[in-house]
Protein backbone atom coordinates (compact mmCIF):
# COMPACT_ATOMS: atom_id res chain seq x y z
CA UNK A 1 0.00 0.00 0.00
CA UNK A 2 2.73 2.19 0.68
CA UNK A 3 4.62 2.53 -2.88
CA UNK A 4 1.21 4.61 -4.17
CA UNK A 5 2.64 7.68 -1.87
CA UNK A 6 5.94 7.32 -3.59
CA UNK A 7 4.23 9.32 -6.45
CA UNK A 8 4.54 13.35 -5.73
CA UNK A 9 1.00 13.23 -7.30
CA UNK A 10 -0.58 10.33 -5.05
CA UNK A 11 0.51 12.74 -2.07
CA UNK A 12 -1.13 15.47 -3.34
CA UNK A 13 -4.78 14.17 -4.13
CA UNK A 14 -4.57 11.91 -0.09
CA UNK A 15 -3.81 14.64 1.65
CA UNK A 16 -6.72 16.79 -0.98
CA UNK A 17 -8.66 13.45 -0.23
CA UNK A 18 -8.35 14.44 3.80
CA UNK A 19 -9.10 17.73 3.07
CA UNK A 20 -12.37 17.21 1.76
CA UNK A 21 -13.35 14.39 4.08
CA UNK A 22 -12.88 16.93 7.04
CA UNK A 23 -14.77 20.01 5.37
CA UNK A 24 -17.36 18.56 3.26
CA UNK A 25 -19.08 17.12 6.49
CA UNK A 26 -18.52 20.06 8.26
CA UNK A 27 -20.85 21.99 6.29
CA UNK A 28 -22.98 19.02 5.57
CA UNK A 29 -24.06 18.73 9.03
CA UNK A 30 -25.12 22.48 9.16
CA UNK A 31 -27.21 22.09 5.76
CA UNK A 32 -28.99 19.00 6.74
CA UNK A 33 -29.74 20.20 10.14
CA UNK A 34 -31.43 23.67 7.94
CA UNK A 35 -33.06 21.04 5.54
CA UNK A 36 -31.08 22.42 2.56
CA UNK A 37 -29.72 19.78 1.26
CA UNK A 38 -30.98 20.37 -2.18
CA UNK A 39 -28.28 23.49 -2.25
CA UNK A 40 -25.47 21.87 -2.75
CA UNK A 41 -26.41 20.06 -6.08
CA UNK A 42 -27.55 23.53 -7.48
CA UNK A 43 -24.24 25.08 -6.36
CA UNK A 44 -21.85 22.28 -7.86
CA UNK A 45 -24.17 22.07 -11.02
CA UNK A 46 -23.53 26.11 -11.45
CA UNK A 47 -19.74 25.62 -10.41
CA UNK A 48 -19.53 23.43 -13.93
CA UNK A 49 -19.74 26.83 -15.85
CA UNK A 50 -16.96 28.23 -13.55
CA UNK A 51 -14.84 25.40 -14.36
CA UNK A 52 -15.84 26.06 -18.38
CA UNK A 53 -15.13 29.36 -17.96
CA UNK A 54 -11.84 29.12 -16.22
CA UNK A 55 -10.74 25.88 -19.30
CA UNK A 56 -11.98 28.59 -22.26
CA UNK A 57 -10.23 31.81 -20.53
CA UNK A 58 -6.94 30.02 -19.22
CA UNK A 59 -8.04 30.36 -15.26
CA UNK A 60 -7.69 27.90 -12.99
CA UNK A 61 -10.66 25.85 -12.92
CA UNK A 62 -10.74 25.08 -8.97
CA UNK A 63 -10.79 29.32 -8.88
CA UNK A 64 -13.65 30.01 -11.75
CA UNK A 65 -15.87 26.97 -10.24
CA UNK A 66 -15.53 28.91 -6.67
CA UNK A 67 -15.81 32.37 -8.31
CA UNK A 68 -19.29 31.32 -9.95
CA UNK A 69 -20.48 29.65 -6.95
CA UNK A 70 -20.02 32.30 -4.69
CA UNK A 71 -22.07 34.35 -6.89
CA UNK A 72 -24.39 32.03 -7.48
CA UNK A 73 -24.86 31.63 -3.98
CA UNK A 74 -25.18 35.24 -3.40
CA UNK A 75 -27.60 35.01 -5.97
CA UNK A 76 -29.82 32.17 -3.95
CA UNK A 77 -29.30 34.04 -0.77
CA UNK A 78 -31.42 37.27 -3.04
CA UNK A 79 -33.77 34.89 -4.46
CA UNK A 80 -34.89 33.81 -1.07
CA UNK A 81 -36.09 37.19 0.24
CA UNK A 82 -38.28 37.49 -2.75
CA UNK A 83 -39.94 34.24 -2.82
CA UNK A 84 -40.09 33.70 0.77
CA UNK A 85 -43.23 31.02 0.46
CA UNK A 86 -41.15 29.04 -2.14
CA UNK A 87 -37.51 29.21 -1.46
CA UNK A 88 -36.92 25.58 -3.62
CA UNK A 89 -37.63 28.06 -6.33
CA UNK A 90 -34.74 30.27 -5.99
CA UNK A 91 -31.94 27.32 -6.10
CA UNK A 92 -34.10 25.81 -9.28
CA UNK A 93 -33.72 29.11 -11.38
CA UNK A 94 -30.43 29.67 -10.27
CA UNK A 95 -29.19 26.12 -11.48
CA UNK A 96 -31.03 26.61 -14.73
CA UNK A 97 -28.82 29.54 -15.40
CA UNK A 98 -25.67 28.08 -13.82
CA UNK A 99 -25.99 24.84 -16.30
CA UNK A 100 -27.56 26.85 -19.32
CA UNK A 101 -23.86 28.76 -18.81
CA UNK A 102 -22.13 25.71 -18.40
CA UNK A 103 -23.67 24.16 -21.65
CA UNK A 104 -23.28 27.03 -23.62
CA UNK A 105 -19.48 27.27 -22.29
CA UNK A 106 -18.45 23.32 -23.26
CA UNK A 107 -20.36 24.01 -26.82
CA UNK A 108 -17.99 27.11 -27.87
CA UNK A 109 -14.43 25.02 -26.27
CA UNK A 110 -15.08 22.23 -28.53
CA UNK A 111 -17.64 19.62 -26.35
CA UNK A 112 -16.50 17.45 -23.46
CA UNK A 113 -12.63 17.75 -22.73
CA UNK A 114 -11.13 15.38 -20.65
CA UNK A 115 -10.27 17.99 -18.55
CA UNK A 116 -13.82 18.85 -18.03
CA UNK A 117 -14.52 15.20 -17.24
CA UNK A 118 -12.00 15.29 -14.29
CA UNK A 119 -14.19 17.82 -12.49
CA UNK A 120 -17.31 16.57 -13.38
CA UNK A 121 -16.29 12.68 -12.41
CA UNK A 122 -13.23 13.73 -10.25
CA UNK A 123 -9.66 12.46 -10.60
CA UNK A 124 -6.91 11.12 -7.97
CA UNK A 125 -4.19 12.26 -10.32
CA UNK A 126 -5.22 15.43 -11.72
CA UNK A 127 -4.49 17.57 -8.66
CA UNK A 128 -1.64 19.98 -9.03
CA UNK A 129 0.21 21.77 -6.63
CA UNK A 130 -1.59 24.83 -7.53
CA UNK A 131 -4.81 22.82 -7.13
CA UNK A 132 -3.79 21.46 -3.65
CA UNK A 133 -3.04 25.56 -2.94
CA UNK A 134 -5.78 26.59 -3.39
CA UNK A 135 -7.77 23.73 -1.53
CA UNK A 136 -5.90 24.08 1.49
CA UNK A 137 -6.27 27.86 1.78
CA UNK A 138 -10.01 27.54 1.33
CA UNK A 139 -10.25 24.98 3.34
CA UNK A 140 -8.29 26.99 5.97
CA UNK A 141 -11.30 29.87 5.20
CA UNK A 142 -14.00 27.81 6.14
CA UNK A 143 -12.71 25.83 9.04
CA UNK A 144 -11.62 29.59 10.63
CA UNK A 145 -15.29 31.04 9.92
CA UNK A 146 -17.09 27.84 10.91
CA UNK A 147 -15.18 27.96 14.23
CA UNK A 148 -15.90 31.61 14.70
CA UNK A 149 -19.37 31.75 13.36
CA UNK A 150 -19.96 28.38 15.62
CA UNK A 151 -22.79 29.13 17.96
CA UNK A 152 -24.90 31.69 15.32
CA UNK A 153 -24.68 28.96 12.18
CA UNK A 154 -25.90 26.47 15.04
CA UNK A 155 -28.88 29.00 16.02
CA UNK A 156 -29.64 29.75 12.82
CA UNK A 157 -29.74 25.85 11.81
CA UNK A 158 -32.20 24.91 14.38
CA UNK A 159 -34.92 28.16 15.01
CA UNK A 160 -34.34 30.45 11.84
CA UNK A 161 -37.19 32.72 13.39
CA UNK A 162 -36.09 33.40 16.83
CA UNK A 163 -32.54 34.39 15.28
CA UNK A 164 -34.93 37.32 13.24
CA UNK A 165 -35.78 38.86 16.18
CA UNK A 166 -32.63 38.20 18.57
CA UNK A 167 -30.78 40.96 17.34
CA UNK A 168 -28.17 38.86 15.04
CA UNK A 169 -27.84 39.18 11.97
CA UNK A 170 -29.37 36.65 10.07
CA UNK A 171 -29.12 37.78 6.72
CA UNK A 172 -25.39 38.46 7.21
CA UNK A 173 -25.34 34.77 8.33
CA UNK A 174 -27.04 33.51 5.79
CA UNK A 175 -24.75 35.10 3.15
CA UNK A 176 -21.70 33.49 5.10
CA UNK A 177 -23.23 30.61 5.04
CA UNK A 178 -24.14 30.45 1.24
CA UNK A 179 -20.30 31.44 0.69
CA UNK A 180 -19.28 28.41 2.63
CA UNK A 181 -21.16 26.02 0.78
CA UNK A 182 -19.50 27.14 -2.49
CA UNK A 183 -16.19 27.13 -1.14
CA UNK A 184 -16.87 23.86 0.43
CA UNK A 185 -18.02 22.80 -3.63
CA UNK A 186 -15.10 24.35 -4.98
CA UNK A 187 -12.55 22.28 -2.25
CA UNK A 188 -14.42 19.07 -3.19
CA UNK A 189 -14.85 18.86 -7.11
CA UNK A 190 -11.09 17.81 -7.59
CA UNK A 191 -11.47 14.60 -5.96
CA UNK A 192 -15.10 13.68 -6.02
CA UNK A 193 -16.28 15.78 -9.04
CA UNK A 194 -18.91 18.19 -9.79
CA UNK A 195 -21.30 15.38 -10.20
CA UNK A 196 -21.15 13.81 -6.75
CA UNK A 197 -19.85 16.81 -4.41
CA UNK A 198 -23.00 17.08 -2.62
CA UNK A 199 -22.72 13.61 -2.02
CA UNK A 200 -19.86 14.06 0.33
CA UNK A 201 -21.52 16.34 2.27
CA UNK A 202 -25.24 14.96 2.68
CA UNK A 203 -24.17 11.05 3.29
CA UNK A 204 -21.93 10.91 5.90
CA UNK A 205 -24.36 13.43 8.29
CA UNK A 206 -27.20 11.27 7.06
CA UNK A 207 -25.02 8.14 9.05
CA UNK A 208 -24.08 10.31 11.85
CA UNK A 209 -28.03 10.92 12.30
CA UNK A 210 -28.71 6.99 13.07
CA UNK A 211 -25.85 7.02 15.44
CA UNK A 212 -25.56 10.12 17.05
CA UNK A 213 -27.68 11.98 19.99
CA UNK A 214 -26.29 15.68 20.32
CA UNK A 215 -25.54 18.22 16.76
CA UNK A 216 -21.75 17.81 18.37
CA UNK A 217 -21.55 14.14 17.92
CA UNK A 218 -23.31 14.33 14.46
CA UNK A 219 -20.59 15.99 12.89
CA UNK A 220 -17.79 14.67 14.54
CA UNK A 221 -19.43 11.59 13.45
CA UNK A 222 -19.69 12.44 9.90
CA UNK A 223 -15.97 13.88 9.93
CA UNK A 224 -15.22 10.33 10.81
CA UNK A 225 -16.88 8.85 8.43
CA UNK A 226 -16.40 11.36 5.65
CA UNK A 227 -12.90 10.63 6.00
CA UNK A 228 -12.85 6.59 6.76
CA UNK A 229 -14.53 6.69 2.89
CA UNK A 230 -12.41 9.02 1.47
CA UNK A 231 -9.32 7.53 2.51
CA UNK A 232 -10.96 3.90 1.47
CA UNK A 233 -12.19 5.03 -1.61
CA UNK A 234 -8.83 7.05 -2.34
CA UNK A 235 -7.14 3.64 -2.23
CA UNK A 236 -9.65 1.15 -3.53
CA UNK A 237 -9.46 3.32 -6.99
CA UNK A 238 -6.11 4.15 -6.94
CA UNK A 239 -5.67 -0.13 -7.16
CA UNK A 240 -8.58 -0.77 -9.25
CA UNK A 241 -7.90 1.89 -11.52
CA UNK A 242 -11.11 3.37 -11.25
CA UNK A 243 -12.48 6.68 -10.51
CA UNK A 244 -12.16 8.41 -7.57
CA UNK A 245 -15.06 10.22 -7.03
CA UNK A 246 -17.67 7.40 -7.56
CA UNK A 247 -15.63 5.05 -5.00
CA UNK A 248 -15.52 7.75 -2.53
CA UNK A 249 -18.84 8.38 -2.63
CA UNK A 250 -20.49 4.53 -3.36
CA UNK A 251 -18.00 3.80 -0.06
CA UNK A 252 -19.70 6.15 1.98
CA UNK A 253 -23.60 4.82 0.77
CA UNK A 254 -21.86 1.27 1.70
CA UNK A 255 -21.05 2.65 5.47
CA UNK A 256 -24.29 3.84 5.56
CA UNK A 257 -26.10 0.51 4.60
CA UNK A 258 -24.31 -1.16 7.06
CA UNK A 259 -25.11 0.87 9.77
CA UNK A 260 -29.00 0.90 9.09
CA UNK A 261 -28.39 -2.67 9.24
CA UNK A 262 -26.73 -2.70 12.45
CA UNK A 263 -29.37 -0.51 13.66
CA UNK A 264 -32.26 -2.69 12.65
CA UNK A 265 -30.66 -5.62 14.00
CA UNK A 266 -30.36 -4.33 17.43
CA UNK A 267 -34.02 -3.07 17.11
CA UNK A 268 -35.04 -6.61 16.76
CA UNK A 269 -32.56 -8.26 18.67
Amino acid sequence: MLELFSYAFMQRAFIAALVVGVVSPVIGTFIVMRRLAFIGDTLSHTALAGVAIGITFGINPIIGGMMIAVLSALGINKLREEYKNFEELAMLVIMSAGMGLAVVLISLSGGFTTSISTYLFGSIVAVTKLDLAAILLMAAIILAVVFLLYKELLYISFDEESVKISGIKHRMINLIFMILIALTIAVSMRIVGILLVSSMMIIPVATGLLIAKSFRQTLWLAILLAEAASISGFVIAYYFNIASGGTIVLVSVAILLVTLLVKRLSTNS
